[in-house]
């Protein structure tokens, strides 16, 4: 059966059709349109699509967007299904102080990042281990997911260019282009980009040194989002880039919405 995924950020709106839900289905077709051009899904991008027999959407848009989505998709029989965080899910145990008031994208990522990690280690033969995971985009979010896959908790704040708005619209007469990451950086531009680039980066190392100490264990650390490629060069800490993470939760997902009933 063919399964439609679709991750809807702040900024774009993602989609792959597989030929199964399950982790390690075959990709048939994918993109990616900004949000202020999703009204033309129906018409361009999916209109030539074979129609997928279920659908699994992780969205942090807000309902108006949510909608103009589910109206594209009424050129197909099939029902859209929305992911609500919860206080477990596929084998991850939310530590949420609210559980349902999680991010989706974040709670999709987490269970991606440790189904991706488990079978690695079957893999190879290794033991579980902890994890933090990134996700750098409009905003930034790093999480800490402990051995036995409880959610511990995680950080949130601004991406690059959140930073350099707040910059700029707080501090008289700075306006410049975006620069490079420098030790030391001797232009503003450069000193901005940098000083964005090292605050994420320093949360990512600060949430690595808790879930090292709480954990006892050194942590797998993933890394995804639409910036996440930004700040490969600048990381101090190994991590993976893995830009697929969120479809990788959905595959998960999916599977136990759908295998049984589709077999």
């Amino acid at each position: 059966m063919t399964f439609l995924a679709i991750d809807v950020g702040n900024t774009r709106l993602k989609w792959a059709l597989y030929d199964a839900p399950e982790p390690g289905a075959a990709v048939l077709h994918q993109g990616v349109e900004f949000l202020e051009n999703i009204d033309r899904l129906a018409d361009v991008d999916w209109v030539s699509l074979q129609p997928p027999k279920a659908m699994l959407g992780c969205i942090v848009a807000g309902e108006a967007v949510k909608r103009r989505v589910q109206e594209q998709m009424e050129i197909w029989d099939v029902a859209p299904q929305w992911v609500v965080s919860s206080a477990a899910q596929a084998g991850v145990t939310n530590g949420y102080d609210h559980p349902t008031r999680l991010g989706a994208d974040r709670w999709v990522a987490i269970i991606g990042a440790r189904h991706r990690m488990l079978a690695r280690m079957r893999a190879t033969g290794g033991m579980a281990r902890p994890m933090v995971v990134v996700m750098v985009g409009t905003a930034v979010t790093v999480e800490a997911i402990d051995t036995e896959g409880r959610f511990l908790g995680g950080f949130i704040l601004p991406g690059h260019g959140i930073m350099l708005r707040a910059l700029e619209s707080g501090t008289a007469g700075l306006h410049v282009p975006t620069g490079e990451v420098r030790e030391f950086p001797t232009n503003t531009s450069d000193a901005l980009t940098s000083g964005g680039t090292y605050a994420i980066a320093g949360a990512v190392e600060r949430m690595v040194a808790h879930v090292r100490e709480h954990c006892g264990a050194e942590p797998m650390c993933v890394m995804t989002g639409g910036a996440g490629w930004k700040m490969a060069p600048s990381m101090a800490v190994n991590f993976e880039l893995v830009d697929s993470l969120i479809f990788d939760g959905l595959l998960v997902i999916g599977q136990e919405r759908f295998s049984a009933r589709f077999g």
